[in-house]
């Protein structure tokens, strides 16, 4: 994409880097920003040589949340508003069900929309002075991205009341001791381990990683039957598979697998 672009799409090696390039406001989210991120993710679903995708903020924001200045200086229409929300739930879920780890390098603050983001990632590396905040209900709005279900799965329901309703500002460090999110390091080197372990996961068979990522999610709302039927079709699916072949060859050879996704 052109570097006047709301995300920024590069690649290294298995790895696509996803940048939210709004760095005069923080990286504030508007409709521009929602469409360049589903679009990046479309395209990234359908590519096999994509194995991991590593999302953070250009300048010293991830991302600010709502552009609140834009709203005001220029009220968005009932159809505009529509539209806005319906963007922001379609890029979050996009990546919480791309079949593909999403790793979220927080570098900078995460309030509002900017933490949905962050929390629909699989993992995300927060820096530790980064200001994390959800000010939704303080401001008379309200949260969406899926909070509901992705914050309380991490902290559970009381915690994720407290944060919720009371908007208070946390920093990075506290968010990993919550289990808000992963884990906290210096902002200076937050992309560089956000990196490091995507090459990691970019390392693993992407069949059953895609599958462990569609199933750990919905989890909590499945019966124990359910589950259990769920993770035999899996695995009777992943037996099939080359990719299974060459795990248990590279184990008794003492040598790394290379799994190509079949």
């Amino acid at each position: 994409m052109s570097p006047g672009s709301e995300v920024l799409a590069s690649r290294d090696g298995a790895l696509l880097v996803l940048t939210l390039n709004r760095p005069h406001r923080l990286n504030a989210v508007n409709a521009a920003l929602y469409r360049g991120l589903i679009g990046e993710l479309d395209r990234a679903r359908v590519d096999p040589a994509i194995r991991c995708i590593v999302m953070t903020g250009a300048g010293r924001a991830f991302c600010a949340g709502a552009d609140l200045k834009a709203h005001r200086d220029h009220p968005p229409t009932s159809e505009e508003r529509r539209a806005y929300i319906g963007l922001g739930q379609r890029a979050n879920l996009s990546v919480q069900s791309i079949p593909k780890p999403v790793v979220a390098a927080v570098n900078g603050h995460a309030i509002g929309a900017g933490l949905e983001l962050a929390l629909s990632a699989d993992l995300a590396i927060v820096a530790e002075e980064a200001k994390l905040r959800f000010p939704e209900l303080a401001l008379g709005t309200f949260v969406g991205g899926g909070t509901m279900y992705t914050l309380a799965e991490r902290v559970g329901v009381p915690k994720a009341r407290e944060l919720i309703y009371l908007g208070d500002f946390f920093s990075g460090a506290e968010a990993a001791r919550l289990g808000v999110l992963n884990r906290a390091a210096p902002a200076a080197s937050v992309l560089t381990e956000a990196l490091r372990l995507g090459r990691r996961l970019a390392r693993r068979a992407p069949i059953p990683l895609a599958r462990a990522k569609g199933l750990i999610g919905p989890a909590g709302g499945m019966t124990r039957q359910q589950m259990l039927e769920s993770e035999r079709v899996a695995l009777n699916e992943i037996f099939r598979t080359d990719d299974w072949r060459e795990g248990i060859a590279a184990f008794h050879e003492g040598r790394r697998p290379v799994y190509r996704g079949r």
